[in-house]
């Protein structure tokens, strides 16, 4: 999981424990929400059935609104995954091309975070800002 995201939402436990399970049975888990500004994401393209067709990251034209979120559930095929990659254009391995292989294995499980979830990404500082008041209401109210 990135270190600037924030999950809130019921029943989001028993998300992740299924998320476990299905890696336990030989698949990846990734998990996507629904944004405004799908451009400065990884994001995910899905047929009418919900399975993913591609996944691209930071798109200039993004092929759907739906943002990878930073929350990815791995079996142990990873460490060979990560040995393979090339450095991107950025001089850095990309968690992108982790889910592509994944994806091109037909190993790639996505589970959509819809109504009732909440995911923060605080990598900015007004979005850092919207997530203290977001917290602090919760806290208040509960």
């Amino acid at each position: 999981m990135f270190g600037d995201n924030i999950f809130y939402g019921y029943g989001f436990s028993k998300t992740l424990q299924n998320a476990r399970k299905n890696v336990e049975e030989g698949n990846s888990t990734v998990f996507g929400y629904y944004v405004n500004d799908p451009e400065r994401y990884g994001v995910a393209a899905f047929d009418d059935e919900g399975v993913v067709t591609s996944i691209e990251e930071k798109p200039m034209n993004p092929k759907s609104n739906l943002a990878l979120t930073g929350l990815y559930f791995y079996d142990n095929s990873v460490i060979d995954i990560v040995k393979n990659l090339n450095p991107s254009e950025r001089g850095e391995l990309e968690i992108t091309d982790v889910n592509l292989e994944y994806f091109r294995q037909g190993s790639l499980d996505l589970i959509r975070l819809g109504r009732g979830f909440a995911w923060l990404d605080t990598g900015t500082t007004d979005a850092l800002l919207a997530a203290g008041e977001f917290v602090s209401t919760i806290e208040k109210r509960q």
